[in-house]
Parts: structure tokens; sequence; C-alpha cells
């Protein structure tokens, strides 16, 4: 069977207006290879190939059925677009009548519409990758704002609080220009456009690639957003399934050289002691906070939100930490309760699980000793600031950007060594990997699927290339015995 039809021989013989065609050649559905709408339709007009994507056979099957119509009915296609006469006609209709949604309005709506349902991190990573894209979605002049005011135009503008409110005074000339100057969503199919949108989602504005996982979350973020257009008859269909994503940054798996040792490790909680002005209680405060990241695996946000009642600390031997709680920072204008710490339960779980986490002696010891010497903070947290409040991110990174200083030599504090805090609960499931402890346990004890915990940490564990190596070898003699 032909898996084309010829229009000629469907309708009555007639020429067509310039710019429309009356040869149309239509395919049947075929599946390609890709995960998300894998039914792709094609069909040639005037000698121009034309092509859409589905989600399933049966919408493929359905725009189809519609092309097929309007080719026995006898209309002609417009060559540029490949829509029948009819479509084109009224889709200009339609324009006349009702104006495309301009980008901004679109991003408000959508964000409200997701807001009560998102959590801070989301709300926030919504604005961020949203914001990137407006950078290609404005129309540019010699007198339009820096870009740094324009993203900030435009995170404060789409948080639902701020609607009908008038923009900060150093945002005033960037939201304007945002709002007059914005383009239509419809837009976004210009190839130019969105080859642009593209590149915003890989680079910072200056100019240097964005990291792996901040494109992967812009781009996560984006196809969403992107969909709900779909859905809602903005776009006819989304862009970004058609584009290969572009692989910036890393790839995902941790980088040895920020690891520590166990010397480099207890160096540096003795330096966080030292940080501080006359008593160093800044410090202080703290040593006990880096030291559950390094010995139990915990991320600062849990860190953060760790109360008396989770703990089981007994005089001798191991205890536990029962995490029950993650307090990730956001700002103000993410967080429905306007703290900068947002309140979630355990990430990748549901909000009334929790995770127990055995912690070695040494941890214990460090704790109890944090606790006889500055109690609790409000709410029974276990780290607090000189306020009983929570201990804010900007605290702890400048605490350890000052050990850091004390603890290592010259040559390596430019170095990626620990460059984070976070780096100590790398070092962490590092430490336990190379010990032996099974993947699945490692994952359960810090939050993580296995997968994971194979995949980002598979090139810190010591002794596979020595393993490998060996086996090579001992492959080599064997065929040397054997010849």
């Amino acid at each position: 069977m032909s898996t084309t039809e010829d229009s000629p021989a469907l309708r009555p013989h007639g020429e067509a207006r310039p710019g429309y065609s009356l040869d149309v050649r239509l395919w049947k559905v075929t599946k390609v290879d890709r995960k998300a709408r894998p039914y792709q339709l094609r069909w040639v007009v005037g000698g121009k190939v034309n092509s859409a994507t589905f989600a399933t056979s049966a919408l493929a099957e359905s725009r189809r059925s519609e092309l097929r119509q309007a080719m026995r009915r006898g209309e002609a296609f417009e060559i540029a677009s490949g829509q029948p006469e009819s479509e084109v006609r009224a889709a200009a209709t339609a324009a006349e009548a009702e104006p495309s949604l301009r980008w901004f309005e679109f991003c408000r709506k959508y964000v409200a519409g997701r807001w009560r349902m998102s959590a801070a991190k989301t709300r926030e990573g919504m604005a961020d990758a949203l914001a990137a894209v407006a950078l290609a979605m404005v129309k540019r002049g010699d007198d339009a704002p820096d870009d740094k005011y324009l993203r900030l135009a435009f995170r404060w503008g789409i948080v639902p609080a701020n609607a009908g409110e008038g923009p900060p005074t150093e945002l005033k000339a960037a939201y304007e220009w945002l709002t007059t100057q914005d383009r239509p969503v419809v837009d976004l199919v210009d190839v130019e456009v969105f080859e642009d949108v593209v590149y915003r989602l890989s680079y910072r504005l200056d100019g240097t690639p964005a990291a792996g996982e901040t494109h992967r979350r812009r781009r996560r973020a984006l196809n969403t957003a992107l969909e709900h257009a779909v859905a809602a008859k903005e776009l006819p269909e989304n862009p970004l399934q058609g584009a290969r994503g572009k692989r910036v940054g890393s790839a995902g798996m941790v980088d040895r050289r920020v690891l520590v040792n166990a010397v480099q490790g207890r160096q540096l909680l003795t330096a966080v002691s030292y940080v501080g002005s006359w008593d160093r209680s800044r410090g202080r405060r703290l040593v006990a906070f880096y030291a559950v990241l390094y010995y139990a695996g915990l991320r600062p946000a849990e860190a953060v939100g760790l109360r008396l009642s989770d703990c089981h600390l007994p005089e001798t031997g191991w205890g536990t930490l029962t995490l029950r709680e993650t307090r990730p920072v956001s700002g103000k204008q993410w967080t429905d309760s306007g703290e900068r710490h947002d309140r979630r339960g355990l990430k990748a779980r549901e909000s009334d699980t929790d995770r127990p986490v055995p912690i070695p002696p040494v941890l214990v010891a460090i704790l109890r000793t944090h606790l006889k010497r500055f109690g609790t903070a409000k709410e029974g947290r276990v780290f607090g600031n000189e306020r009983g409040g929570v201990v804010g991110s900007s605290t702890y990174w400048r605490v350890w950007e000052e050990a850091r200083a004390y603890a290592l030599p010259p040559e390596r504090i430019d170095s990626p060594l620990a460059g984070r805090p976070y780096d100590l609960r790398h070092a962490c499931i590092t430490r336990w990997l190379n010990a032996g402890v099974p993947i699945a346990e490692v994952a359960r004890r810090v939050g993580n699927s296995p997968e994971v915990i194979h995949r980002r940490y598979h090139g810190c564990i010591d002794g596979h290339e020595e393993a490998a190596n060996a086996k090579i070898t001992k492959a080599l003699e064997e065929e040397g015995d054997s010849a």
C-alpha cells in the first residue's frame, strides 16, 4: 500500500492563488525515536515538507484525518505553514479579534496558577528559568535596561503578592520596558527567537556557561511552562520538544578534588572553632553543624531543621538522628510565611515520613558538647544563631570561608578542596562507600536513590582501577600461558 495520498487526484481541477498550492502529499503516521511526542505526521505542500509530532497515535491520526478532509474538499494549502486555507483564515481572524498573550503576562498567570501547590524552592526555580527566557523574549533597543535589572524586575513582577503594586524605584525602568517591549508567546516558534531562548538557558549573564544542574533545572521548568502554553492554545506545539538538549557544565558527578581526607576534615572542624570575635562564639556555634554534614552526610538544610527531639545521643556508643524536616533557603518573596527559610518535609519523600541516620560516637560526643555549651535554639532546634533564630546560609558560608583560610595551606585556599560546606556531605558519602558500605544502605542514610549514588560517586570510589588492572593482567597472563 502506498504511504502517501496525492491530493490532485482527490480534488477538482483548479489553480491556487499565490503562496498556496493544490499539490499536497500526505504520509501515514510513523513512530520516531524520541521520548516525548513520538508519533510523527509528515506531508508535502508545493514541494515543501512539513511535519508535526504528537504524544499519542490517536492525536496524530486525528490531525491526519483533518488534513485529509481538507484535501477532499479541494482546499488549497499555504506553502509557508503547510496548513489548509480555512485554518490560515481562522488563525488570522482570531489574531485580529484577540491579540496573542505576551510573555510577561503569560508567565505571571502561569506562576500564579502553580504558586499554592509549589514549594518555595520550586517557585524560585520557576522564576529563574522564566526570567532567563525573558531576556530573549523582550525587544532590544539603544535605551534598553541592562539584563541584570530586567531579570530582577521579572522576578519581582511575577510574585503574586506584588500584582498591582508599583515596582521598587531601582527596577521601575526595567519593569516598564519588560511589560511594554516583551514579545507575544507565539514568537517562540520563530527560529531566531527560540535559538536565543536556548542560549539563555545555558549561559549566565556574563557569558560563561551555567552549571550543568542549572541548565537542566531551567530546561525542565521551561518545558512545563511551554506545555501549559500549548494546552492554553497560546502555542501550536512545544518547540522545546524538538530541540536537542545541549550538555553544559558537569554531568553531575562529584569532583574528587573537593573531597577532604580524615586529617583535613578534622583540621577544618578545628579551624571553625577559631572563627569569630574575641570569644570565637560565632565559629564554635557551628562546629557541630559542619560535623553532622561530615560524619552523618546531612544536607545543610536538614542540619538547619534538626531538633533535639530528633537526636538520640547516648553517653557511649552509636547514636541516631531521625530527620523529619528540612529548612531550605528560598528568600522571603517565595515562602508563604514571609521567612527566608521554607519549612518542608524531607527531599524526595512524603511529608510525613522520616529518615533515621546512625551516627558514630565521635559525632555523638560533638553534639553532646554543643548542646551542653549552647543549649537549643527556638522551637528546640539544635543549631541557631546568637539570637536563637535559624542559621542563615550566608552565615555558615562566611564561617566556612574563614575556616578554610585557617586550615588549608596558602596554595590550597583557591583550590576546589572543600570549597563549599556541602562538600563535607560528599566526603562523608565517599568515605562510607570506600569502607564497603553497600550502595543501597548509603542511599538510605543520605536520602538519595541507589542510582543517584552510583552515578554521582562512581568516580570517587578507590580501588576500582587497581582491581580492573589486576583482572586484565591476569587475563593477559592466561593468554600467554595458553600460547
